[in-house]
């Protein structure tokens, strides 16, 4: 398929520096796929806010992504827009907001990320309702599951579909579920969920095991990753933070802690960041540095795009879908 206005016009006008990286990051993943590998993509940041699922849930649907990691934020967030994008308010200014403007949202039941707000009763409490009593159910009769399982669960059961308020193929949970797509979400614990679930623990109403641990999600990702990385597993990571460094992590802990020296190394490597290189940043590192931490070989292609994910991130996704 020949590749359309969008893909042609960054070919022809994205030629140096950051922009030059984006086009050479987005040709390199597409030769992946082409050789057979598969992709995962991580998501960091408020991506799922930020709407990028208008784009994504197609590449999810065009097989161009094999597995996801994502901070519990973006798990939930995606939901929340699904059945809650009416009451979103944006702040255009929110730059030149006092910390009186903040306290009024909040009076409001607001939630800024940014220049928009989540609002509280329709997103987090409009799916609280559903959610746990799915978790009460599994643990009646003693089953328990990862929490995108749960998400998976709630979506597919059809019991939000009458607060649904934008197109269900912007959706990129909603995409990823019906394809049952192979999800790690670390560091769950630090979402709206997480902290709900917590709540129910510690009322007693619920018990920690029927949320299946981050451990769990590590031993689930390493024997996914030895049964899919035959030809390649690359890296595409939108953000820092545990979204990556978790999943990464795989490769040294088969290849070290597992003596499995056959594990091949990650593919192909790209990030997408706006954080600056600096002593001991994670999101910051060079993608180099993971050579000495057993995750990227020597020849693995390597992408750093120093830019907003916002932006870059729909390029490169409607590069890939020849848009």
């Amino acid at each position: 398929m020949s590749k359309g206005h969008i893909s042609q016009f960054i070919e022809k006008y994205y030629l140096h520096f950051n922009a030059a990286a984006l086009v050479d990051a987005a040709k390199g993943y597409e030769a992946q796929l082409e050789s057979g590998a598969k992709m995962l993509v991580s998501l960091a940041g408020a991506m799922s806010t930020a709407e990028l699922g208008k784009i994504f849930a197609e590449m999810i649907r065009q097989d161009k992504v094999q597995i996801i990691s994502c901070t519990g934020a973006n798990l939930e967030e995606d939901i929340m827009n699904l059945v809650a994008h009416s009451h979103y308010k944006r702040v255009p200014n929110y730059r030149d907001l006092t910390p009186q403007d903040e306290w009024d949202l909040l009076e409001k039941g607001l939630n800024r990320v940014t220049d928009t707000c989540i609002p509280e009763e329709e997103a987090f409490r409009r799916i609280q309702k559903h959610i746990v009593k799915i978790w009460q159910d599994a643990e009646a009769k003693g089953e328990r599951y990862l929490p995108h399982e749960y998400m998976y669960k709630l979506l597919l059961s059809g019991v939000l579909e009458e607060h649904y308020e934008i197109d269900l193929k912007d959706s990129w949970m909603y995409a990823a579920a019906e394809k049952n797509l192979p999800i790690i979400c670390p560091g769950w614990e630090d979402s709206t969920m997480g902290n709900i679930f917590a709540s129910y623990v510690l009322k007693g109403e619920l018990k920690v095991s029927t949320m299946k641990s981050g451990i769990e999600y590590m031993t689930f990702l390493a024997e996914w990753y030895t049964e899919n990385s035959k030809n390649g597993i690359g890296f595409f990571q939108i953000g820092g933070g545990i979204a990556g460094d978790f999943p990464i992590c795989v490769v040294p802990m088969l290849y070290q802690d597992m003596e499995r020296p056959e594990t091949p190394f990650w593919s192909y490597f790209c990030q997408i960041s706006d954080s600056t290189t600096s002593y001991g940043s994670y999101s910051g590192a060079v993608p180099n540095e993971k050579i000495t931490w057993g995750k990227l070989d020597i020849d693995t292609p390597k992408f750093i795009i120093e830019s907003d994910a916002t932006i870059v991130a729909p390029l490169i996704f409607a590069y890939l879908l020849d848009m």
